[in-house]
């Protein structure tokens, strides 16, 4: 049996009727890209302490693979029935409207109190826009936009070994580049769930007397490792990500958008009004 997917409050309004509308179209949410045969092996990974699909976070619980997946199904929506093991993979797009209302309130916090936020991403090749322009909108607002070991050097372990990249900064977005690439609109930065690029950040801040962030918002490690070391961190996360999905339920990690992370870019441009006007920081 397929997934159910709910009404509750939250989503209300013409607005969030339209982005539901969108994020399915897009498959940002309902039948999405992603493998169900993907997530149900990241679910065993994490399951069996796979630091790859850890992402940063260590669990306070031994979570077996029941568990994850119910969890899953719980903050996603994938159907909860350990026997449905084939074709795409589905998220509820109700609990991505949910998971939005609940990013933009704490980004709308953030923006309240002018805190000092830290925004970072290991897919700049699909979601550096949509944080660009929140970016945008947090400095608008007064919120210091921190961008501490600016060209630093982290070795990150990939499929094909250790690899060096620089951490650099475009819009204010943290991000990791190849060593001596230039900047090009065609070459915005390496994809990594590493929580070694947001530990980097966070030292280099801390060696040189702060300010630290009092928000950490991205994908993948960036909120697994900040949150971790206990700073709030909210972000975007596909079906095959469940640290970030664990975190939250362990309260770790402040709020989780359920959503396709690898779809066109452009997609993600309604998201981010949404996000901006719930957060009463549009321009």
């Amino acid at each position: 049996m397929g997934p159910v997917w709910g009404t509750g409050a939250g989503t209300d309004g013409a607005a969030a009727e339209a982005l539901k509308s969108h994020v399915v179209r897009a498959r940002l949410a309902g039948t999405i890209a992603t493998s169900r045969e993907k997530s149900l092996t990241r679910y065993r990974l994490f399951a069996a302490g796979d630091p790859r699909v850890l992402i940063g976070l260590e669990p306070e619980n031994d979570w077996s693979v029941a568990e994850v997946l119910q969890v899953m199904a719980e903050q996603c929506g994938v159907s909860a029935d350990p026997g449905h093991t084939s074709g795409p993979d589905v998220i509820d797009p109700h609990r991505t409207l949910v998971g939005l209302d609940a990013f933009a309130d704490r980004l709308g916090a953030a923006a309240a109190r002018h805190a000092p936020v830290l925004i970072g991403t290991g897919h700049p090749h699909r979601l550096l826009g949509f944080y660009g322009g929140l970016a945008d909108a947090l400095s608008a607002a007064g919120c210091p936009l921190l961008t501490p070991a600016y060209g630093r050097c982290v070795d990150i372990a990939t499929r094909f070994g250790v690899r060096t990249y620089n951490l650099d900064y475009v819009r204010g977005v943290a991000l990791m580049r190849e060593p001596g690439v230039r900047r090009t609109a065609g070459e915005p930065g390496v994809h990594t769930h590493s929580p070694l690029p947001v530990r980097t950040a966070l030292d280099a801040a801390a060696d040189a007397g702060g300010p630290l962030p009092e928000l950490v918002i991205g994908d993948h490690g960036w909120v697994c490792g900040a949150g971790q070391l206990g700073f709030e961190a909210i972000g975007l996360a596909d079906t095959d990500d469940p640290a970030l999905f664990v975190g939250q339920a362990e309260g770790r990690v402040s709020a989780v958008v359920p959503l396709d992370d690898a779809v066109r870019s452009d997609y993600y441009r309604p998201l981010t009004r949404y996000v901006l006007n719930r957060a009463c920081l549009s321009q």
